[in-house]
């Protein structure tokens, strides 16, 4: 939606002036730094942001990929309900607000919005960011420490995107509780790797136990139907590689794909999708094949011909994480 790459532009401006007099081999340290943090086991006693350099650096590098994941997320959830728009949200974990930049993205307007984070330098840096865009005007950046301990008040909407993961065990479970008993709706998204997506199937476990219905990725809430450990569940979000991506990672093409684990819950009625492309689309001559999690509690390889006409033009312009079948195909 034009509101969506609107807001991608007027982030990206902002990161680019932000990096403005950092040196780009400080930034290009940095990042690789925090980014063998971010895969590895993070102590959780200690903010992984230190300093602006870090958060600059780190915001540059990684706020499009967080906001993109985030964006495709709250998307597919506000697929699944479509009357509804969230009066209030709460970004737990938010650092420097990318998912609040994603959920303004998804969801016009103003509303009241706290991003809470441990990391002083991540809220100082957020509020900076956020001046760009007129529509987080009023957004509160509140340093939480995120686990056990974090207190929410009431609110329609939670996000906790990439956050899980610098959790121990005991506290993600707090969390995801926490999140649940003060939210009418909770979107959680994750990196796209077997972790990440073991992760989400334990919050989603929570959510459901909690009351929730699922509303995306999954077109039901029962158990998922992969068998653990032989695959895992996980879609694809495309990013514009900034010159600090390609200085960091190298390569040519002007962009990299975000792999990423999501749930989005909700205590209200929800339309999830009939099925879901969970594998990127093979097209060949004449067929396209779509790997599908059904309605059914199972995966199902679905062969869409020419002789399907219209739903076959469809399935060639379906992409991964997209719901099956489209609405005007039905």
């Amino acid at each position: 939606m034009n509101v969506s790459v609107s807001a991608a532009e007027i982030l990206r401006a902002a990161l680019a002036e932000l990096l403005d007099g950092l040196p780009s081999r400080q930034a290009a340290q940095a990042v690789e730094r925090l980014i063998a943090n971010y895969r590895g086991a993070t102590p959780t006693d200690a903010p992984i942001l230190r300093d602006r350099a870090d958060v600059a650096a780190y915001a540059a590098y990684r706020m499009p990929a967080t906001f993109e994941a985030v964006r495709a997320a709250l998307e597919a959830f506000a697929d699944a309900v479509p009357e509804w728009t969230p009066g209030s949200h709460v970004d737990v974990g938010g650092g420097t607000g990318a998912a609040t930049w994603a959920a303004g993205a998804t969801w016009p307007g103003t509303r009241p919005v706290t991003v809470l984070d441990w990391a002083e330098p991540a809220l100082a840096l957020g509020r900076e960011i956020a001046a760009a865009n007129p529509a987080l005007a009023d957004v509160r950046w509140q340093r939480a420490r995120i686990g056990s301990a974090l207190a929410l008040e009431s609110t329609d909407l939670v996000t906790v995107s990439y956050v899980l993961n610098e959790l121990a065990a005991p506290d993600r479970a707090a969390l995801v509780d926490t999140a649940a008993a003060a939210a009418r709706a909770v979107v959680i998204v994750e990196p796209g790797t077997p972790d990440g997506y073991a992760r989400i199937i334990e919050a989603r476990d929570r959510l459901i136990a909690a009351g929730f219905r699922i509303a995306a990725p999954c077109p039901h809430s029962a158990a998922c139907p992969i068998v653990p450990g032989t695959d895992w569940c996980h879609f694809s979000a495309r990013v514009s590689r900034s010159s600090l991506h390609r200085q960091v990672k190298g390569g040519s093409l002007p962009y990299e794909d975000e792999k990423f684990s999501y749930v989005a819950a909700a205590r209200f009625p929800v339309s999830p999708a009939a099925s879901r492309v969970v594998r990127r689309p093979q097209i060949r001559k004449g067929q396209v094949l779509l790997d599908l999690c059904e309605a059914g509690e199972r995966l199902e390889r679905t062969t869409v011909t020419k002789k399907h006409g219209l739903l076959y033009r469809e399935a060639r312009d379906a992409d991964w994480g997209d719901a099956w079948p489209p609405p005007d195909a039905m």
